[in-house]
């Protein structure tokens, strides 16, 4: 039977082992043939995941223009070229490449940062092939190799165990389950579920301890990881909020400039005007009321944003995903390897039944429980490698190997100095692993047991350095260590001259001490939880750990403030209603022993109450989850390429710190474009005006076309793109986040667009009429007026700095770009203005000396009358500060 059909009829677990050799058509001691393995790689193709299909470049070109303004803009440039209106089409043509082309190098940017991401994740397995023992990269393995696993291993594949000794194996990534899982080679039931298939070991797991032989039964896709992928794959993602705001806001704007430009057409021909004169003015309006550069600056705001991301580790694979985290009410975070280290450290030492910080334990009284923990341990030290030295083995004895180290006890000299004789591995039904070792200083041997506290107690017939044992003292110490979530271990030992440890310890050891250890927090998380929380954003710890240490940890980080975290368990939520489940998720906050499915549960319960939901993750079991939060944010270095393929945002650091700082950025992003739009959408609406009350009024256009669009080209580059550089303002971590509803633009804003709107409709026409009343030619005057509308966009701009205080609270010289826009425009206005050329090609001419003097007194003069309206209408109180901005 060749391995095409390896589990027809029945799956690997429940088979006995010769019989999957056989089905397989493998060799336990030879393996496959180096010709038979080629045939079968390409037969099943590489051990890889397989990628998430992406676009084309063409497409994601073509996505970039699915907007309504940028459909308003295409058909602005069919329009002016049927009028013949050819370099006002290359303008508009242009805008909207410029827009295309950030945005899809952006993108390219984040796709090339995941991929070296993935790159990093590759791993090499031991393999047997024709009878020797090699080592291959893992995408080589095919169905029917055999495969050896060790501490410290990655599984390669899906492995039916055939040989097991001490195999302990980390499943996190795939079931949530946080304890390494004990492996045997046994046959199992059919029914047995994933998580309980003891003598399987699945692809991109973690071998802790022990070590195994196994046939590879599954590759690539066919894996349990690559079934998951497939369906997360077929799920569907949300739509962030932004693009939510943006969509809503486009459809409105697009239609009201359609339904204002047939109006205005409709009434020039009703007054007896030309139908292609009318065409020409309505094109006008139309390009006057379109705000061309927002296309660009979103994209850009998002860039610069996704830019100031990565420098804080955080990777952005979608743009818009970069402002989502600014909107975000509820993050849902893990606790391992997010709010902690994900790395077990003994903290406490007891000795002579005193109890020890590690670092200032005397070394004359702790040395011995530490000598204990290093050689009574499966786990080993490795050579340094870049000056670091790395333990091998299961999370709690590394814990033991790395607290000896640091007091100056090297595991490599005590085994040196002890040779090991005799093990009995550790067992779930004693409760303790002993080790035996030669001992040349007493002539004999030292027999050394580590374990749970009970179990070892009952072996210790008294305490080491003699006398009487208190072991009720020993426990209550005991448990108030396990109280503090501290996972506690017992040391003891004892000198002997036997060959092999007997089977009956009862009373022959001398107590040592213990030692507690946990996952500590990293650094930054409770500063970071704190920021959050002031900033309004909830924090929920959503964890497959036991209630007791997920409190605690919580606890520890201040997730519930000053008062005792709110827990409940996976169990507890299990048969709640949606509404239910919400109800008990917003007084609660740490769920524990929770499951893949509960998960993603949680987050639906979260959204279906107006929650804007950052869920963090790193397993394969985490991905559906991930996909379905409005941000999913996976782990960059522990994280499997399941969650990072269904996360929107990649966290390099794995820190939680790294989130909040994430948030920050994010709502800066936000501030930086409803700046954008408060500055951008008055200078439309004025420039929309100028050219609507010229053709009511019977009047020649004050600035042709093509000036305005020159106009909306270089402002929105040199002036309106230089707030995406605004820092953040100060206070931003200190407001309640946004509601998921609230529109770009708020009514307070509106009513400030409205104001400046009209301002610059009366400055420019007020500034056009002065010149050519003076005796101006009509080129002259729209000149000035071309250069008035700047002078008040550039003063307007200032003002939009802040959105609600002066520019003084943020500072006049935070943002140097506006200096360097400033300038810039400077020098285009003045070629525009003075160069032959342009005079041609824009209808410009120069004008009077005295006329800057006018053109001066516009821009001053927008800039106190703006300066006065948000005076006038600044809110009251820092409460309705935050009420507005929310």
């Amino acid at each position: 039977m060749t391995a095409g059909t390896a589990h027809a009829a029945r799956e690997h677990h429940e088979l006995p082992v010769h019989e999957v050799l056989l089905v397989l058509g493998a060799d336990l001691e030879t393996g496959l043939g180096e010709d038979e393995a080629r045939e079968r790689l390409e037969a099943y193709g590489p051990n890889s995941l397989p990628r998430r299909r992406e676009h084309g470049p063409l497409v994601r070109l073509a996505l970039q223009l699915h907007s309504p303004l940028v459909y308003v803009l295409l058909s602005a440039v069919v329009v002016t070229v049927a009028v013949g209106e050819y370099v006002d089409a290359a303008v508009i043509l242009g805008v909207v490449a410029v827009n295309a082309v950030v945005g899809f190098v952006q993108e390219q940017r984040a796709s090339a940062a995941l991929e070296a991401l993935a790159d990093l994740a590759r791993t090499r397995a031991t393999v047997v092939r024709a009878g020797v023992v090699r080592r291959v990269d893992s995408t080589e393995l095919v169905p029917g190799d055999i495969v050896s696993l060790e501490a410290g291993d990655k599984v390669p594949a899906d492995l039916r165990l055939a040989e097991v000794h001490d195999l302990r194996v980390d499943e996190s990534t795939l079931t949530g389950e946080s304890e390494p899982v004990d492996k045997r080679a046994l046959v199992l039931p059919a029914e047995t579920a994933v998580a309980d298939r003891l003598n399987m070991a699945w692809s991109s797991t973690l071998v802790t301890s022990g070590r195994a032989l196994g046939v590879v039964v599954a590759t690539g896709a066919q894996t349990e990881i690559g079934r998951i992928q497939a369906f997360v794959g077929s799920a569907q993602g949300v739509e962030t909020p932004l693009m939510k705001r943006l969509a809503v806001f486009g459809r409105w704007l697009s239609l009201v400039i359609v339904v204002v430009a047939a109006v205005t057409f409709a009434l020039g021909v009703a007054r007896g005007e030309s139908a292609a004169e009318m065409v020409t003015a309505a094109v006008a309006l139309a390009v006057a009321a379109i705000p061309e550069g927002l296309p660009a600056a979103v994209t850009i705001t998002l860039a610069i944003g996704v830019s100031r991301m990565a420098r804080r580790n955080a990777i952005v694979r979608r743009l818009p995903a970069a402002e989502t985290l600014g909107s975000t009410t509820v993050v849902c975070t893990d606790k391992t390897g997010t709010i902690t280290q994900n790395r077990m450290t003994v903290l406490r030492v007891v000795v002579v039944g005193e109890e020890h910080e590690l670092a200032d334990a005397p070394e004359a009284e702790v040395r011995p429980c530490l000598v204990a923990g290093v050689l009574c341990s499966s786990a080993r030290l490795r050579e340094p490698r870049a000056g670091v030295v790395e333990a091998v083995g299961d999370p709690t004895e590394t814990a033991l190997l790395h607290a000896a180290l640091a007091r100056g006890v090297d595991q490599r000299v005590e085994l040196a100095a002890r040779p090991l004789v005799d093990e009995v591995p550790f067992s779930s039904d004693t409760g303790w692993m002993a080790t035996l070792h030669e001992d040349p200083g007493s002539g004999g041997r030292l027999l050394v047991v580590k374990g749970g506290v009970e179990p070892v107690l009952a072996l210790c017939g008294r305490a080491d350095r003699g006398g009487a044992l208190d072991a009720a003292a020993v426990e209550a110490q005991a448990t108030t260590l396990g109280d503090a979530a501290l996972r506690v271990l017992a040391f003891a030992w004892t000198r002997t001259e036997l060959d092999r440890i007997p089977e009956d310890l009862t009373g022959t050891l001398g107590f040592l001490g213990l030692q507690a250890m946990a996952d500590p927090l990293r650094p930054e998380s409770a500063a970071a939880i704190a920021a959050c929380r002031r900033a309004g954003i909830q924090v929920k710890m959503i964890t497959g750990d036991h209630p007791r240490t997920a409190a605690a940890v919580a606890a520890r980080a201040g997730l519930a403030g000053c008062r005792p975290p709110v827990v409940v368990t996976g169990a507890d939520v299990a048969p709640l209603t949606l509404a239910g489940l919400g109800d008990v998720l917003e007084r609660t906050d740490v769920v524990a022993r929770v499951s893949a499915g509960q998960k993603l549960r949680i987050v639906e319960a979260l959204q279906s109450r107006g929650h804007v939901v950052a869920m963090t993750g790193d397993g394969i079991n985490d991905a559906p989850a991930l996909k379905q939060a409005d941000i999913g944010v996976a782990m960059g270095r522990n994280g499997t390429e399941v969650a990072k393929e269904s996360a929107a945002m990649v966290l390099a650091d794995d820190d939680f710190a790294t989130i909040e700082a994430a948030v920050e950025e994010g709502r800066s992003i936000y501030d930086n474009l409803v700046k954008f739009v408060t500055w951008t959408l008055p200078t439309n609406i004025g420039e929309g005006l100028v050219v609507l009350a010229a053709i009511v009024a019977g009047l020649a256009l004050p600035m042709t076309p093509v000036q305005i669009l020159w106009v909306n080209m270089t402002t929105a580059v040199a002036l309106g793109l230089m707030l995406a550089f605004e820092p953040a303002e100060p206070g931003i971590m200190t407001r309640r986040p946004r509601s998921p509803g609230e529109p770009i633009v708020t009514r307070h804003l509106v009513w400030r667009m409205v104001v400046v709107g009209l301002l610059m409709l009366v400055g420019a026409f007020v500034s056009y009429e002065i010149v050519l009343r003076t005796g101006a030619t009509l080129e002259q005057a729209r000149t000035v007026a071309v250069n008035a509308f700047v002078a008040m966009e550039a003063a307007y701009l200032v003002n939009c700095r802040s959105l609600d205080g002066s520019v003084r609270r943020v500072g006049l010289l935070s943002n140097r770009w506006v200096l360097v826009g400033g300038a810039a425009m400077l020098v285009l206005q003045a070629l525009f203005t003075f160069s032959p050329w342009m005079q041609e090609a824009f209808g410009t001419a120069a004008p009077p000396a005295a006329s800057w003097l006018l053109v001066l007194a516009m821009g001053v003069g927008l800039l106190a009358a703006v300066a006065g309206f948000k005076r006038a209408t600044a809110p009251r109180s820092p409460t309705a500060a935050q009420s507005r901005r929310a």
